[in-house]
């Protein structure tokens, strides 16, 4: 049955990319997306204010795509814009015809793109774990065909015609791994300009906002996913082995805890135990204002340790499965004992003691280090810059 239901997709699919051929193409038409469809966040929704900014919302007709308008809070997103629904026909006929198209995920193979379209793909991390061509082994929601996943990688990338970087690094790595020979924009995350603009009185008027208390430290605690801990392609488990009884205890006289799943992750879990110590922010509250207002980072594998770098604030990992996931789930781009900015504990008591005992200047020497390979172009500005590639192109 599945064999018959992966040939079908595959036929229906050929059409529909046939289909959209023929659209027009439509010198107005921006699209966003983010997240695999998903939400309104990460670089894509800091280009996207950028336009608005500059009244280019009144210029363009702007489309945010998603899986579920329902899931997208318009009231949270300023200027003139649309939210179209993905895998519908208007889904298809924007897509085929838009003059631009900014994206952070790898969209699917079968899409077709107008040859006079201008795809910029801002992605959503610097690398620490392996990825797309540079995997030699996959087990990924119960997928394991290499293969077939690097072919599909290899021409869902050949649709980019820009890529933002966050640094010298990524740009030689995202070019092998991808197998892309377009140009690179190698410019910071447009996501991180908030980080440098954003003032110490705007950060506390946030803290009021999310309702945190103003008279405790903050932790956020942040981990990625797990390949093989998954209920189905695309919604992994909450791999989580923190024993939060034993951080209340320890911790809640000085700290709350703010935790932020990965946005594959699908758990709900219920923190009503923990109420006053643990805040949970869903998959569509913007990260970005998560790192403002917190004092340190719990994290593990995640490329939030990058941008994280830019606050120049304390990184502790708890990789509790790190010989695992090193050796067997990914493998990793660099040595990340030697190269992490921070304590790397493995179990919980160690978890305990790096809060209360961490040493700011136990970890300078590295963190500056850290800082300048991952974080030399963030300078507050990318988002303009973006903004001002797309002016040039539409010859505005």
């Amino acid at each position: 049955m599945a064999v018959i239901k992966g040939k079908i997709m595959k036929v229906l699919a050929f059409f529909v990319k046939q289909l959209c051929r023929f659209f027009r193409f439509n010198p107005k038409v921006v699209l966003f997306e983010s997240s695999l469809f998903r939400n309104y966040t990460g670089n894509p929704r800091y280009i996207y204010e950028q336009m608005v900014a500059e009244g280019l919302d009144e210029k363009f007709d702007i489309y945010w795509i998603a899986k579920d308008p329902s899931t997208i809070n318009k009231d949270i997103i300023p200027g003139k814009f649309n939210i179209c629904k993905y895998k519908t026909f208007q889904f298809y006929k924007l897509f085929s015809s838009a003059a631009f198209i900014v994206s952070d995920s790898r969209l699917p193979k079968y899409l077709y793109k107008n040859k006079k379209t201008t795809y910029i793909q801002t992605w959503h991390g610097t690398p620490l774990k392996k990825l797309a061509l540079d995997m030699k082994t996959l087990d990924m929601g119960g997928s394991n065909d290499i293969k077939t996943y690097h072919k599909n990688f290899k021409k869902s990338s050949s649709m980019w015609d820009y890529f933002i970087s966050q640094n010298p690094f990524s740009t030689e790595t995202f070019r092998r791994c991808f197998a892309y020979d377009g140009e690179f924009l190698e410019i910071g995350y447009p996501r991180n300009d908030k980080l440098i603009n954003t003032t110490p009185s705007d950060i506390y008027s946030l803290k009021r906002q999310m309702g945190l208390p103003l008279n405790k430290k903050i932790i956020l605690y942040a981990p990625t996913w797990r390949d093989n801990q998954f209920y189905k392609q695309g919604e992994y488990k909450f791999a989580n082995q923190v024993d939060f009884d034993a951080l209340r205890d320890a911790l809640e006289d000085e700290y709350v805890m703010i935790v932020k799943y990965h946005y594959l992750i699908k758990d709900s879990v219920d923190w009503s135990k923990y109420e006053g110590f643990v805040y949970q922010y869903g998959e569509e509250y913007d990260i970005a204002n998560l790192y403002l207002v917190s004092d340190m980072l719990i994290t593990d594998y995640s490329s939030v340790m990058f941008d994280y770098s830019v606050l120049n604030r304390p990184l502790v990992f708890f990789t509790y499965d790190l010989e695992e996931y090193m050796n067997d789930l990914r493998g990793f781009y660099f040595d990340f004992k030697e190269e992490a900015p921070g304590p790397i504990v493995l179990t919980n008591d160690d978890l305990i003691d790096a809060i209360l005992n961490y040493d700011e200047s136990q970890w300078k020497e590295k963190y500056t280090k850290f800082h300048n390979k991952y974080n030399p172009l963030d300078d507050g500005q990318a988002s303009a810059k973006v903004v001002e590639l797309i002016k040039n192109k539409a010859n505005l």
